[in-house]
C-alpha cells in the first residue's frame, strides 16, 4: 500500500524503525540502515524512527545517512534532553532543512533506563522530566519559528536573546512526538502540541476514543499473511521462547521507571486467539506489542485503533522488504474495513 492509499481514507502516517546499533555488526550496520530506509520509502512509510540511548550510535549521524540514501523518508530522531542543549537540536533541525530541503520529526525521550540516567547524574523525578521536556521543546520551536532573538526564563532552562542561524523554512518545520502512556506524558504532549505515542493494550481494552486533547499514535510490530497459520508459524520461528531473554526483561522492568514498560509487563502474552501478542516483548526481543494473524485479522485490530482516533503507527524494525510489504497489505485491508 502506497502512502497516498494509507492517508487517503484513514489519514494515518506510518513510520518504520531503523535497526539498533547496539549488538549489531558494525562492519555491516551502515548497509543495514540503508537497506531498511530504502524498503521503508518504497513501501510508502512517511518516516523512520532512529533510536537514542547510552548504547546507540549518535541518532543525528544515522539520520544523515538516511537522508542521503532516500528522497522523501523523514527521520524520526529520538532526542534525550540531557544529551544536547535545545539550541543544539534547533541548529541540527535547521541544518538538515537547509541541506536537504526536507523535514524531520523529533521523538522526545523523557525517560529511559535508570542506570543510563544515573550515569549521567540525572536524578530528576519521572514527572518532572516531562516538565523539563516541555520547556525544552518550547525553546526549540521558538528558535525555529522566530525571526528575532529568543529569551526564556523557566524552571530548567534560561536563554537570553538567542538567535538561530540559518533560519528554517516553514515548509520543513519539524513535528514532535512524545510518549503518551502516562498522565505526565499526555500533559506534556498537550502543552507542546506533540503527538502522543502509546504502546497499546489490545484494541478491545483501549478506550473507545483516544485522548481528544492531542493527536495520538501507537507503536506495534506486525506479522501478517494471507493465511493465519502461516503468520503464526513465522511469528514463532522469529520469536521463540528464550529464558535468558525473559530474565533480562524482568531486570529491565526493575531498572526502568517508564510507565509503559510496567503496563505491558502486566498484560498476558496472549493465547493465539487474538492478534495481540506480547511474547517478543516478554523475551526481550522487541520493545513493543505485536499483531499477528491473517491480513483481515490484523486489519480488524488496526481498524479498531484507527476508529478510536489513533492516526500514527510506528512499526518495529522490519527484517526484510517482503515483511514490510506484508504489513502494508494489512494496512490496506484496514482501509477497506473502515470505509
Amino acid at each position: 500500500m502506497r502512502r497516498d492509499v494509507a492517508r487517503g481514507v484513514m489519514n494515518v502516517d506510518v513510520f518504520s524503525t531503523c535497526p539498533a546499533s547496539n549488538g549489531a555488526d558494525l562492519n555491516t550496520y551502515l548497509r543495514q540502515v540503508t537497506a531498511v530506509a530504502r524498503w521503508s520509502e518504497a513501501c510508502g512509510c512517511k518516516g523512520i524512527l532512529v533510536y537514542s540511548d547510552n548504547s546507540q550510535l549518535d541518532p543525528w549521524l544515522v539520520s544523515h545517512v538516511i537522508m542521503q540514501e532516500t528522497r522523501t523518508l523523514c527521520p524520526l530522531v529520538a532526542v534525550q534532553p540531557i544529551y544536547l542543549h535545545p539550541y543544539a537540536v534547533a541548529k541540527l533541525v535547521a541544518s538538515f532543512g537547509a541541506l536537504y530541503r526536507r523535514g524531520i520529526v523529533l521523538n522526545m525521550v523523557a525517560g529511559g533506563f535508570k542506570n543510563d540516567l544515573v550515569a549521567l547524574n540525572d536524578t530528576t523525578p519521572h514527572d518532572k522530566r516531562y516538565d523539563r521536556l516541555a520547556e525544552y521543546v518550547h525553546i526549540v520551536k521558538k528558535l525555529l519559528e522566530a525571526p528575532t532573538p529568543v529569551s526564556f526564563d523557566g524552571e530548567f532552562y534560561k536563554v537570553d536573546n538567542l538567535k538561530l542561524t540559518p533560519p528554517l523554512e516553514s515548509a520543513v518545520f519539524p513535528g514532535v512526538f512524545v510518549s503518551g502512556s502516562s498522565d505526565a506524558g499526555l500533559a506534556a504532549a498537550h502543552r507542546i502540541g506533540a503527538t502522543a505515542i502509546k504502546y497499546p493494550r489490545p484494541a478491545s481494552e483501549e478506550p473507545l476514543r483516544a485522548d481528544e486533547r492531542v493527536e495520538c499514535g501507537i507503536r506495534v510490530g506486525i506479522i501478517a499473511r494471507r493465511n493465519r497459520a502461516d503468520a503464526w508459524a513465522v511469528a514463532h520461528a522469529r520469536f521463540p521462547e528464550d529464558r535468558k531473554g525473559q530474565l533480562t526483561r524482568q531486570l529491565a522492568t526493575k531498572v526502568s521507571d517508564s510507565l509503559w514498560h510496567r503496563q505491558l509487563s502486566e498484560i498476558g502474552a496472549g493465547d493465539g486467539t487474538s492478534p495481540y501478542w506480547l511474547v517478543p516483548f516478554e523475551n526481550y526481543k522487541t520493545m513493543c506489542p505485536y499483531l499477528v494473524g491473517s491480513y483481515d485479522e490484523v486489519a480488524g485490530e488496526l481498524a479498531r485503533y484507527f476508529s478510536a482516533g489513533y492516526r500514527t503507527v510506528i512499526l518495529d524494525i522490519p527484517p526484510s522488504a517482503e515483511e514490510l510489504q506484508h504489513s502494508f497489505a494489512a494496512f490496506a485491508a484496514a482501509t477497506q474495513e473502515i470505509q
